[in-house]
C-alpha cells in the first residue's frame, strides 16, 4: 500500500513535530514526484519578514524524504535512510504559500533496489525547488540521501 499525504502528515505531527507546527504539508506524492507546501506565517519568519531558512530546508527535504520513505514501503525490506550531505540556493525572498517540488522519484527507486540486490549502502542525490504562488522559483535544495539495507 503507497503512502498517502494523509499517512505522512500524521507521521509529521507525531514525529517531527516542528515541521507540523511550522505549517508543513505535504500535498501530493506518487512514484515520480511529491509536492509540499509552507505559508509564511509569525512561526516560521525570519528578522527580515520571509520564511526562516530552516523552514524551507524542513520542507524541501520532506518532499525528498517522502519518496525515499514511499521506495522503502514498496521494497518489503527493512531499510535505513539518513540524509549524509545537503545543499541550498536562495534566490528569492520567500513570503506567502511556498510549494517545493522533487521529481527523483526514479533516483531513488533505483538507489533502492541497489542496496536490496547487493546489500551494499548506496547514495543518491535528489533536487527540491521551492516556488512561490506566482511560480517564481525562491529556493533549490539538493540533499544526499543514503540508503541501507538493515542487516
Amino acid at each position: 500500500m503507497a503512502l498517502t499525504p494523509s499517512k505522512i502528515n500524521t507521521f509529521t505531527f507525531l514525529k517531527l513535530p516542528s515541521a507540523w507546527w511550522c505549517g508543513i504539508r505535504l500535498k501530493y506524492i506518487d512514484e515520480q514526484k511529491a509536492v509540499t507546501t509552507v505559508k509564511h506565517k509569525w512561526i516560521n519568519q525570519n528578522p527580515f519578514k520571509s520564511m526562516f531558512w530552516a523552514v524551507q530546508g524542513m520542507a524541501a527535504e520532506l518532499s525528498t524524504g517522502a519518496l525515499v520513505m514511499n521506495e522503502i514501503q514498496k521494497s518489503g525490506k527493512k531499510i535505513s535512510m539518513l540524509v549524509a550531505n545537503n545543499k541550498a540556493t536562495f534566490t528569492k525572498k520567500a513570503t506567502g504559500r511556498i510549494s517545493f517540488t522533487c521529481e527523483d522519484g526514479p533516483l531513488i527507486a533505483d538507489a533502492i533496489q541497489k542496496t536490496v540486490e547487493t546489500g551494499e549502502g548506496q547514495t543518491c542525490w535528489m533536487k527540491s525547488v521551492g516556488v512561490n504562488a506566482d511560480g517564481v522559483e525562491v529556493s533549490t535544495f539538493h540533499f544526499e540521501w543514503t540508503v541501507k539495507v538493515k542487516g
